[in-house]
């Protein structure tokens, strides 16, 4: 997985900030969302963005 790729555009955030906000302790869409923004404009990448937390999060545990 590149770190520096660009899941949402809107905010310009990428999938190295998802993984650092669910290292950080974010579990859920939702906790990632409020931690970073992502998905929270347009909305288009937020399937992408959940596929990730949920990702990040087995690999977490």
């Amino acid at each position: 997985m590149n770190p520096d790729k660009v899941v949402c555009y809107c905010l310009n955030i990428t999938n190295g900030m998802i993984k650092e906000a669910v290292d950080a302790g974010a579990s859920t869409l939702e906790e990632v969302q409020e931690a970073t923004g992502a998905g929270t404009v347009c909305g288009a990448c937020r399937e992408d963005v959940r596929h990730l937390v949920e990702q990040f999060v087995r690999e977490r545990n």
